[in-house]
C-alpha cells in the first residue's frame, strides 16, 4: 500500500512538473524567439486585417514544439502517441511554411496536404483503436466497417483542421475556443473513464496555448498563423476520436464549426455548384459580428466563448446523467 501511494504521488508530481514545464517553456520561448518569426503583411479583406501588419506570425511553431517536448519528457511514450505527435508537427510545419512564404500557398495545395495528414491520422487511429462509435446521449454503440470509419474520420479531421484555421482572425479567439473544446473533451474522458494517457496530452496542449495567449490577448504582440490554427484543429479531432464518441465533436466545437465552417460551405457551394447562400452574412462569422453588429474584439472573444461554455456544460450534464 505504501509503495502504491508513493508511486501515485510520484506520478502526480511528474504530471504537475510537465504542466509547469509546458507553460513555462512556451512563455519563455515565445519571449526569446518571436523576433525570428515571419512578419504579417495584413489581410486586405478581413475586418481590421491591416492592423496586424508587421506583427510576428507563425507563433504556432513555438507552442506546438513546446507541447511536443513536454509530451516526450513527461507523458507515457507509446507508438500511437508518438505518431500523433509527429503528424501534429507535420501539420504545424505545413502551416508555418505557408506563414513564412512571401506568396501564400494556394487553397488546393493546403487542402491536399491536410488530406494527407488526415488520412495518416485515420489509419493510425484504426491501427490502435476500435472502429466502434458510441452515441453517448442515446446509449448506443455502432460498429462501422473499417473502410467507412476511415473515410468518416478523414472528413472529421480535415474539417476540424480547416474550420479551426478559418476561425483564426481575432486576437485570442481561436485559442480560447480550442481550450474550451479540448477541456470539455478532457472532462468527457474522465466521465467515460477513457484511458488517461491522451487525456494528459490534452492538459499539456491546453497550457501551451495559454502560454501563447499570454502574448496574444488583445492587443496582441504576435499571431499563431496557420502553424497554430491547423495544429489545434488536428489535435481537437484526434482528442474527440479518442473518446470513442466522434459525434460529440459537433456540440463540443460548434462555435468553431459555425465561425470557420460557414465560410467554407459558402465558398464551396458558390464555386462548384453556383449556389449563393448567406448573401448578407460576412464570413467568418467573427468578421460579421464586428463589422455588422459592431462588436469589439473583446466582446467577440468573450461572447463566442460564453456560447461554447454553455454548450460544454450541456454536454457534460447530458453525459453525467
Amino acid at each position: 500500500m505504501f509503495h502504491e501511494l508513493l508511486s501515485d504521488s510520484y506520478d502526480s508530481l511528474l504530471a504537475l512538473a510537465g504542466i509547469i514545464f509546458a507553460f513555462g517553456a512556451t512563455v519563455a520561448a515565445t519571449a526569446k524567439l518571436q523576433r525570428f518569426l515571419p512578419k504579417d503583411a495584413g489581410r486586405e479583406y478581413a475586418v481590421d486585417g491591416k492592423l496586424s501588419a508587421g506583427k510576428p506570425r507563425g507563433a504556432g511553431i513555438i507552442f506546438v514544439l513546446a507541447f511536443v517536448a513536454a509530451a516526450l519528457l513527461f507523458a507515457p511514450v507509446k507508438a500511437e502517441i508518438v505518431i500523433y505527435l509527429i503528424l501534429t508537427v507535420i501539420c504545424m510545419m505545413t502551416g508555418f511554411l505557408d506563414d513564412a512564404s512571401s506568396t501564400p500557398w494556394g487553397e488546393y495545395k493546403k487542402g491536399f496536404l491536410d488530406l494527407c495528414v488526415a488520412a495518416l491520422v485515420a489509419m493510425t487511429f484504426l491501427r490502435y483503436n476500435s472502429n466502434v462509435i458510441r452515441v453517448i446521449l442515446f446509449d448506443v454503440e455502432l460498429t462501422v466497417p473499417p473502410a467507412l470509419f476511415a473515410i468518416l474520420a478523414v472528413i472529421l479531421i480535415w474539417g476540424s483542421v480547416n474550420v479551426t484555421n478559418c476561425a483564426d482572425g481575432v486576437d485570442g479567439l481561436s485559442g480560447t475556443l480550442t481550450i474550451i473544446s479540448i477541456m470539455t473533451i478532457y472532462i468527457v474522458d474522465r466521465l467515460l473513464d477513457v484511458g488517461s494517457d491522451f487525456s494528459y496530452l490534452i492538459l499539456l496542449f491546453a497550457v501551451c496555448i495559454l502560454g501563447y495567449l499570454w502574448y496574444n490577448a488583445t492587443p496582441s504582440k504576435l499571431m499563431m498563423g496557420d502553424a497554430g490554427s491547423r495544429s489545434m484543429g488536428l489535435f481537437i479531432s484526434i482528442a474527440i476520436l479518442k473518446t470513442g464518441s466522434p459525434l460529440l465533436y459537433i456540440p463540443i466545437a460548434l462555435v468553431l464549426i459555425l465561425d470557420g465552417g460557414l465560410g467554407l460551405v459558402k465558398v464551396f457551394l458558390l464555386r462548384f455548384l453556383k449556389i449563393r447562400i448567406l448573401k448578407n452574412v460576412r464570413t467568418p462569422l467573427h468578421d460579421h459580428v464586428r463589422k455588422v453588429w459592431d462588436w469589439s474584439n473583446t466582446q467577440t472573444v468573450f461572447r463566442f466563448a460564453i456560447i461554447q461554455i454553455i454548450l460544454a456544460v450541456a454536454v457534460v450534464y447530458g453525459i453525467g446523467m
